[in-house]
C-alpha cells in the first residue's frame, strides 16, 4: 500500500477546516495544521476543546502565520499536500500560500479555499458575485504558477442550511412558518460537512482529481426547498405557513443589503444548480 501523503491544513480551526483536520486523521494521514502561537497556547474558550481534540487525535501543530513567509515555507516543506480552509476575509491573501508552495518546491497537490460552487460557472448578484470573482481569479493565479491543484465544489453546508431550513438568523428549524426564496422548486445540493471533508481528503492521493474540479453531488442530496419543507412537516406532523418571496424581490433585498451574504449565496445556488456539470 502506498504511503499516505502528509497533509497541512491552513485554517484548520475554522468552520470547514476542523472537519477536514478530523477527516485527515481519521483516514490515517500524517496531519499538520498551521497555527499562531496565541491560538495554540492561549486559545479562545470556544477553541480550547477543539485544540485538545486535535492533540488527542495526533495532529501535529506547526507554529506559523499566513503573513509570515518564512514560517509558511518551513511548514510547507514538511508535507506533500496543502489544503487551505481560510475564511472569507483571507481569500485574497491565499497568493501568499502559492508563493510559499513555489519556494518550498515539494508540494504535489494544493486545495484552495473554495468548498462551494464551481466559481467558473456562476452568474451571481452581489455580494456573492465579488466573492466568486475573487475565487475565480485565484484559480487563474494557481494555474499560471504551475501549482498542481484540486478545486472542491461542495455546494451547501448541510449543518448551516438544512438545520434551519435556510431561515435567516434562525438557530432551529421553523415550527410555524417558513420563508421560501423564489418558487421553491429549484433543486440544490446539500452535503454534510463531514462528508465534504472525507471526499476532500480522499482526493488528496487520487490521481483522477489532479488538476481537476471535484464535484460532490450525491443524487440523494439534491432536493428542492419545497421538498425539504415537506419532509420537515411530515416529521413534526404539522403544516407550516409558507411565505414565498418572489425572485425580483429577493434580488432587491440582497442589493439593498437587507439580506446577508449567506442568503445571496443560497439564492444564487438555487438559481444556477442545473447549469453545473458533473465530472
Amino acid at each position: 500500500m502506498a504511503e499516505k501523503s502528509k497533509i497541512l491544513i491552513i485554517g484548520g480551526t475554522g468552520y470547514i477546516g476542523k472537519f477536514i483536520v478530523q477527516a485527515s486523521t481519521f483516514v490515517g494521514h500524517p496531519t499538520f495544521i498551521l497555527v499562531r502561537e496565541a491560538t495554540l497556547y492561549n486559545p479562545a474558550p470556544h477553541k480550547s476543546d477543539l485544540i485538545q481534540n486535535f492533540r488527542n487525535s495526533g495532529v501535529n501543530f506547526i507554529l506559523g502565520d499566513l503573513y509570515d513567509h518564512e514560517s509558511l515555507v518551513k511548514a510547507i516543506k514538511q508535507v506533500n499536500v496543502v489544503i487551505s480552509t481560510v475564511g472569507y476575509a483571507q481569500l485574497n491573501d491565499q497568493d501568499k500560500i502559492v508563493a510559499a508552495i513555489k519556494k518550498a518546491g515539494n508540494v504535489k497537490r494544493f486545495f484552495p479555499s473554495e468548498f462551494g460552487n464551481d466559481v467558473d460557472r456562476v452568474h451571481a448578484v452581489e455580494p456573492a458575485k465579488t466573492t466568486f470573482a475573487q475565487k475565480a481569479q485565484f484559480r487563474r493565479l494557481i494555474e499560471a504558477a504551475g501549482v498542481p491543484f484540486t478545486y472542491v465544489s461542495s455546494n451547501f453546508f448541510a449543518a448551516i442550511f438544512v438545520r434551519t431550513l435556510a431561515q435567516l438568523d434562525a438557530t432551529a428549524p421553523p415550527r410555524d412558518k417558513v420563508v421560501i426564496l423564489g418558487d421553491g422548486n429549484v433543486k440544490a445540493v446539500y452535503n454534510r460537512e463531514e462528508d465534504i471533508a472525507i471526499y476532500t481528503i480522499k482526493a488528496a492521493d487520487d490521481p483522477r482529481t489532479l488538476n481537476k474540479i471535484l464535484y460532490i453531488r450525491p443524487p440523494a442530496n439534491t432536493i428542492s426547498m419545497n421538498d425539504l419543507v415537506s419532509l420537515w412537516e411530515k416529521k413534526i406532523g404539522k403544516d407550516l405557513e409558507k411565505i414565498y418571496v418572489p425572485e425580483d424581490q429577493v434580488v432587491k433585498n440582497i442589493q439593498g443589503r437587507s439580506l446577508n451574504i449567506l442568503t445571496s449565496l443560497e439564492f444564487h445556488c438555487r438559481k444556477t444548480h442545473n447549469s453545473q456539470v458533473n465530472v
